[in-house]
């Protein structure tokens, strides 16, 4: 049979090598590469190809101050100061003074005193444990003579005083008194204004005297008929009376410690 005719553009085969398929049949047209998908196995008999390098780090975001740094040295502000920083919260007032939670003091003693002075003693009251009495200031020394005498309150521990400016009373005399048969500890208060003189215990309780006097030194309360009243802390050029509370701790005599002292100030 004749050789069929050879199409047209068709490539001759290579001499020696059996063709492809039959000499009727037509081999189609080689198809263009395609690219493999990431990810996908490559085909038989090719290489794999190299791993593509990592991706570099990003780097590390500048601190958080080093912007408003740059926009402060610019001539603005940071944005947190531009909308307005929170303020910091404001202080708390200050607690109100405690009241003092006096209970009703009752005893035999408080019951002898009441019939002896009746309405001379304004109150009996205990406070944590601390029994004392409210006495009109005509009747202190009459009550220490009694609670000496007839209830063995035989030891003038302490005169003390407090000053409380704003009341019309302003200062209140502190009579501590101590019983060594009975082992027990009592106060007796009175309430004075500017200028009285309670009279002196002195005739009393010879304990009196200093304690009196220091009353005196640190308060300015003068005791009627006392044998010695003059300062014994302070000297007695010292023009102020330190434990009065309109005089402050910063405003001492400084006239009198730089003329003896030789210095500015004494704080």
């Amino acid at each position: 049979m004749p050789d069929d005719p050879k199409p047209e553009g068709a490539a001759a085969p290579d001499s020696g090598k059996e063709p492809a398929a039959s000499s009727g049949a037509q081999q189609p047209a080689p198809q263009p590469a395609q690219p493999q998908s990431e990810g996908a196995p490559p085909a038989p008999g090719e290489e794999k190809p190299a791993a593509a390098p990592a991706a570099p780090a990003p780097p590390a975001a500048p601190a958080a101050a080093a912007p408003q740094k740059a926009t402060a040295a610019a001539g603005t502000r940071p944005p947190a100061a531009a909308a307005g920083a929170a303020k910091p919260a404001a202080a708390a007032a200050p607690k109100a003074p405690a009241v003092m939670a006096a209970t009703p003091w009752e005893s035999e003693l408080t019951q002898a005193l009441k019939e002896e002075f009746g309405e001379q003693i304004l109150e009996f009251s205990s406070y944590v444990g601390q029994n004392f009495l409210v006495a009109k200031p005509d009747a202190a020394i009459p009550i220490l003579e009694s609670l000496k005498e007839n209830h063995d309150f035989d030891y003038l521990v302490d005169v003390t005083a407090v000053h409380w400016p704003e009341k019309p009373e302003p200062f209140e005399i502190v009579y501590v008194i101590y019983s060594f048969a009975r082992n027990e500890r009592i106060r007796m208060k009175i309430r004075i204004p500017e200028g009285y003189k309670p009279h002196t215990a002195v005739g009393v309780h010879l304990t009196a005297n200093w304690l009196e006097r220091e009353v005196y030194d640190m308060f300015g309360v003068e005791f009627e008929g006392h044998p010695d009243m003059r300062r014994i802390l302070l000297p007695e050029e010292w023009e102020t009376f330190p434990l009065r509370k309109e005089n402050s701790i910063l405003k001492m005599d400084q006239h009198w410690v730089q003329e003896n002292l030789g210095i500015e100030s004494g704080q």
